[in-house]
């Protein structure tokens, strides 16, 4: 009589930290979860900000994140050019970064400034970084919303590519902003450690860091990745150990890299799935297996 065959095991289904529960797909997004590690520290929704994030602020009318880091479309890709690699190209990231007019850039980022605002809990805090070509909309917004300003920090890149059209000054810096959920929040900013990292003197908002070396692009590129030492600052100064941080636009996944190395835990949405399986990659390589 021959042996029984072994069924193969089933792997088990991937189970959604947050309870959203069913999340049907739409015409503009596949809203599901696209990866969860097995402690659940790292979670990826491949989804539209806007639609999970509504979704998330149902489930969690309080809010559930201590902080949101956000590196939203600049609006750049308009037929400009740029030097990369040594060659002279076209800025042209994709359909996302296309400007369609001041007015309606606002709008966009007012409403998901808005869902990332409700999301978080009360003295939850907010990073954006940006070009001048959005930031100030960005900063605008967060005073329309209610929030609290806390910082501009200026990422100054001691590398950058240089200026071809020679008509301005070479761009080097970035700005990112930091604000309180409220003007009522009590924010959580770790002063001692900042002023540690920074050989015993109080730190200042000029951070000069280097872009993206190749071992951070091994898994892939995105054209605006951030360096995992930027989103550590961020992290490490504004959240504790076991907190949770949320990335509406997750790109390559630096945050959740970043959120990973500090013992955060990380919820991205991006809706790229090129983006997707680059970050799933990067997420396994930082040890969320």
């Amino acid at each position: 009589m021959p042996a029984p065959v072994k069924s193969a095991a089933r792997r088990p289904a991937k189970s959604d930290p947050l309870g959203l529960g069913a999340f049907a797909a739409t015409a503009t997004s596949p809203n599901k979860l696209a990866y969860v590690d097995a402690a659940q520290r790292a979670v990826l929704y491949h989804a539209n900000c806007f639609e999970l994030l509504d979704r998330i602020i149902d489930r969690h009318p309080d809010g559930y994140f201590d902080m949101v880091f956000a590196d939203p479309p600049y609006f750049l890709s308009n037929g400009g050019i740029t030097c990369h690699a040594g060659k002279m190209v076209k800025v042209d990231k994709g359909e996302w970064d296309r400007s369609r007019s001041p007015e309606l850039n606002h709008e966009f980022n007012t409403e998901w400034l808005r869902r990332c605002q409700q999301a978080l809990k009360p003295n939850g805090t907010l990073w954006v970084s940006g070009t001048h070509h959005v930031i100030h909309s960005v900063g605008y917004a967060m005073q329309q919303l209610g929030m609290k300003l806390l910082n501009d920090i200026i990422w100054e890149k001691p590398n950058p590519p240089p200026n071809l059209a020679c008509r301005n000054f070479t761009h080097s810096t970035e700005t990112l902003i930091w604000a309180a959920k409220t003007e009522k929040s009590k924010h959580l900013f770790h002063y001692r450690q900042m002023k540690a990292d920074n050989d015993g003197k109080q730190m200042k908002s000029v951070w000069r860091l280097t872009a993206p070396g190749k071992d951070e692009k091994s898994h892939g590129r995105h054209p605006t990745q951030k360096p995992v030492e930027l989103l550590l600052r961020c992290i490490e100064a504004s959240t504790n150990p076991g907190d949770s941080i949320f990335d509406p636009f997750n790109g390559s996944g630096t945050t959740g890299v970043a959120a990973l190395r500090s013992g955060r835990r990380y919820v991205g949405s991006e809706l790229d799935p090129e983006y997707v399986k680059l970050t799933t990659s990067r997420l396994k390589a930082a040890g969320a297996p």
